[in-house]
């Protein structure tokens, strides 16, 4: 046993990152004056994130030997019996959470030495994603709504800095107003769910609206008979919808790879876009009473696998390729947390979080080999320019199609298994659409692995270029590259080419003659370091995070949710797990895909050209997103403009311009018209007038008709 867990060490756990972040943007920034340069400010960042990871891993030992803390360090005010405090929560999941964002956050800033040394805004980047880190610890160590709903909209906040960080780009601004408002429409119904939760129980803590749990489940909604209890937790998940980028609140994501490389990964893999899978989770006890709440994550977390996998076969920007993944295995968590398997859920949540920051570094290593260049089209034949990027990007990606004794195996045949043991409604579409994802993420993952790293080198040449970074308003796939399978007649559509940005040194793409290169030691030691727990780290974690007690008391599964139970009983090692799986479907499939993906891009690139001659709607459908840009452009985007120009046409100038402003102008001068009349100097007029007046008010005060 250790000793008690020491508050003040919690406290340094946030604070750490904080610090380096104040460093690198206050004194490292030409706002401030630049005062320190930039080799103190990535060394402040670095050894803030370092010390936080550091004390995580101590924590998580403690929690290992029993420990556990659950207090309040800072009240800021109380209203009534209500109290609004500053409190961790430190138990397995908060533990193992301060971990994962740790450790890849320190990897993100290695990186991020390497891969913005040339850029002018290097200092300020370095503080962003150091404050990012601090607002994610944050919410993952808090023991109350208040403080999870400021970790909560911090990392919206900063996200939203970070992704237009090239701020000169027109593109980039667009993409982080896009994040901003779709997260604004989640936090509207997480605030709206917080606020039922505290109305029902007056207390913000966890703790104490969890004891009240079953009182909550017998109560409905004021003027409504809705139950209380699943329209919180609905209005809950819906937040989780936009931070963990769920249909139809997903299309920010995608657009978020308009920030640079390294805060891609940081996104997409440990931090915000986990955010609501660990807010679901957390809040176990409360979803477990609500088998519609947890039918409804079914459903959504289903469309997302399913339907954002088929994306990811049509990108042609390396980065969307893993982007699309991220949001396609963010269904598999979704789904998993539907059918009660949070265990297998956060430990999805763990080896993606790894195999994903690796992959999304592993691209943007290609991409400083290509000279900025993110186009697939125009790479081919990496494999010996750049052997350790090749070799960790294909770790990465056999841990994401879910390759036996792989981290992602783990995790993610454990999700499968757990659909298919469920019988909530919902779960039935949800076992197909986690299966048939399995052969779509094998397809996209090798499609783009094959295009990058082998056959015909397609960069260094003139037309090269035409390709070169596309804009974000470009149609990717439709392009004249006929032996990479797309249609040779089909024309490249992009609307704009990016002007000149803080990253751009000259041309994007390799000029005629030049060789791709590997990229420094600060790029691939991360890579290699998150390689290791890419390929191990579910071997290790599977049986005491699924059916040890690492869990135990902190995760809330009911005895009408037999998924995990069932899970436990066909567990037999995982060993034996990694051999079973050889002879199962999800294997199998994972492996057509490769197959799939090896003959359409090595062997025949005509099949994908004479799939996309038949089947050319479906290829549209996919190439504009299921049209969910232009329908929210549309129906949300038109319709507040519709509302906005109606208001402005009857409120502002009918009614306010036209009735209040100048409508009372005009009645004073109708008025002083009329008196007008009277004043003409003329005593018998004047003498004339008060006679009306008398007269007037004689009448007024005594109507003696009415005697």
């Amino acid at each position: 046993m250790t000793g008690p867990i020491n508050p003040n060490i919690l406290l340094a756990v946030p604070l750490a990152p904080l610090a380096g972040s104040a460093i690198a943007g206050l004194l490292g920034t030409k706002f401030f004056g630049n005062v320190v340069g930039r080799k103190v400010s990535h060394t402040a960042t670095i050894a803030g994130v370092f010390i936080a990871m550091v004390l995580s891993i101590m924590t998580l030992m403690d929690v290992l030997g029993g420990e556990t803390f659950n207090q309040n360090v800072y009240t800021w005010m109380t209203i009534g019996g209500m109290k609004m405090a500053v409190g961790f929560q430190i138990d397995a999941l908060s533990a193992m959470m301060m971990c994962v964002v740790t450790s890849v956050s320190l990897m993100v800033h290695i990186y991020t030495i390497g891969y913005m040394a040339e850029d002018e805004g290097y200092n300020r980047f370095f503080s962003y994603i150091s404050l990012f880190t601090f607002s994610m610890l944050m919410l993952v160590m808090s023991n109350n709504f208040l403080q999870l709903f400021f970790g909560w909209e911090a990392v919206g906040l900063v996200s939203y800095l970070l992704i237009g960080f090239w701020y000169t780009r027109p593109t980039a601004i667009f993409a982080n107003m896009k994040a901003f408002l779709v997260n604004r429409v989640g936090d509207f119904g997480f605030i709206l769910g917080i606020g039922l939760l505290l109305a029902a129980t007056g207390s913000m803590d966890y703790q104490e609206t969890f004891k009240a749990a079953d009182h909550l489940s017998t109560l409905t909604v004021a003027g409504t008979n809705w139950p209380l209890l699943t329209a919180a937790c609905i209005c809950l998940f819906i937040g989780a919808m936009g931070k963990s980028a769920q249909f139809p609140l997903h299309v920010w994501l995608p657009d978020s790879m308009e920030g640079p490389t390294p805060i891609s990964a940081l996104i997409h893999a440990a931090t915000m876009v986990t955010a609501g899978i660990f807010m679901v989770t957390r809040m176990s006890p409360l979803f477990e009473l609500s088998d519609t709440a947890l039918s409804f994550i079914i459903v959504i977390g289903s469309i997302t696998a399913l339907f954002m996998g088929f994306l990811g076969i049509i990108q042609n920007d390396i980065k969307r390729v893993v982007a699309y993944s991220t949001l396609s295995q963010l269904g598999y968590m979704t789904v998993a947390l539907g059918v009660s398997a949070y265990n297998v859920a956060v430990f999805h949540l763990m080896t993606h979080a790894f195999f994903k920051a690796l992959l999304f570094l592993g691209a943007g290593s290609v991409i400083i080999g290509m000279h900025h260049d993110q186009d697939m089209r125009n790479m081919g034949g990496l494999r010996k320019y750049m052997p350790i990027t090749w070799i960790t990007s294909l770790l990465g990606s056999l841990a994401l199609i879910g390759t036996p004794f792989f981290a992602g195996f783990y995790s993610k045949d454990s999700i499968i298994e757990a659909v298919h043991a469920s019988h909530l409604w919902g779960s039935g579409f949800a076992s197909f659409a986690v299966t048939a994802g399995v052969f779509i993420t094998a397809f996209y993952s090798f499609r783009m692995y094959f295009l990058v790293f082998h056959g015909e080198e397609r960069f260094g040449k003139a037309h090269a270029h035409e390709h070169a970074h596309d804009d974000h308003h470009a149609h990717h796939a439709d392009t004249n590259q006929g032996n990479e399978g797309i249609d040779p007649t089909a024309l490249h559509e992009a609307t704009a080419h990016h002007e000149e940005d803080e990253d751009d040194h000259g041309h994007h793409g390799l000029a005629p003659g030049q060789k791709p290169h590997e990229s420094p030691l600060v790029v691939t030691l991360p890579l290699i370091l998150l390689a290791i727990p890419s390929v191990v780290i579910g071997f290790f974690a599977i049986q005491p995070m699924l059916f040890g007690d690492f869990f135990k008391g902190v995760i809330a599964v009911g005895e009408n949710h037999p998924a995990m139970e069932e899970l436990a009983h066909e567990f037999h090692g995982a060993a034996a797990m990694g051999v079973h799986a050889f002879t199962s479907v999800p294997f199998w499939l994972a492996l057509a895909g490769v197959v799939a993906a090896y003959y359409c891009y090595m062997i025949n690139p005509r099949v994908p050209a004479w799939f996309y001659a038949k089947l050319r709607p479906i290829h549209t459908l996919l190439d504009n997103k299921y049209y969910m840009d232009k329908f929210n452009e549309v129906v949300f985007a038109g319709g507040a403009r519709g509302v906005g120009k109606a208001l402005w046409q009857v409120g502002d100038r009918v009614l306010i311009d036209g009735l209040v402003v100048n409508g009372s102008a005009k009645l004073v001068g109708w008025f002083s018209t009329i008196v007008r009349t009277f004043q003409t100097g003329y005593i018998y007029h004047y003498a004339f007038v008060m006679i009306l007046g008398v007269l007037g008010t004689l009448l007024y005060f005594f109507p003696f008709w009415h005697a």
